[in-house]
């Protein structure tokens, strides 16, 4: 999976650690999109790992993929591939927060509810409706958010990466 994606800006500054500061800088002043998809799986035979692969939102196993991306959708600053479907998006965002440091702004969707640093939209109260400055707030945020979108159809182009992954489970990275 990771041959198939070009290289995240994340990686690409392992390889160069002298321009951590300068990419540093450069993504502290915009604020990244992050997403994350699901590609189903073969059915694991362990009970147990049936239980960490199974996604209750697909209803099937699953791996759960995250893209990390800048405003223009054009670069992927990172890419974390081939967590159990069970795993939460937030879960997964809090795990590779650390790489990319705590000043860092982001915009999410509902699934990122509750943290500070995702600018998120706003949820419907319950038996209430939700105000015209609300939704029109909530459709600026959509118009931000879909660059990750059409980044996420692009990498389902490729078969390998939208069809049920029928290799090793070690295999999917």
């Amino acid at each position: 999976m990771r041959d198939l994606l070009p290289a995240s800006l994340l990686e690409q500054v392992k390889k160069n650690e002298s321009d951590w500061e300068w990419i540093e800088e450069i993504l502290l002043e915009v604020e990244l999109v992050v997403d994350s998809y699901e590609q189903p799986r073969e059915r694991p035979v362990d009970s147990q790992e049936q239980k960490k692969y199974y996604s209750g939102k697909k209803k099937t196993h699953s791996f759960k993929n995250q893209v990390i991306v800048m405003p223009n959708g054009k670069e992927i600053v990172d890419v974390v591939v081939g967590y159990p479907g069970a795993t939460s998006d937030i879960t997964l965002w809090r795990e590779r927060r650390k790489e990319l440091g705590k000043e860092q702004k982001y915009i999410g969707d509902l699934a990122y509810v509750g943290e500070a640093a995702i600018n998120t939209p706003h949820k419907k109260p319950i038996h209430q409706k939700i105000s015209v400055e609300k939704k029109e707030e909530n459709r600026l945020k959509a118009k931000e958010r879909i660059v990750v979108e059409h980044l996420i159809r692009l990498i389902k182009i490729y078969r390998v990466a939208s069809e049920r992954f029928r290799l090793n489970r070690q295999n999917y990275e």
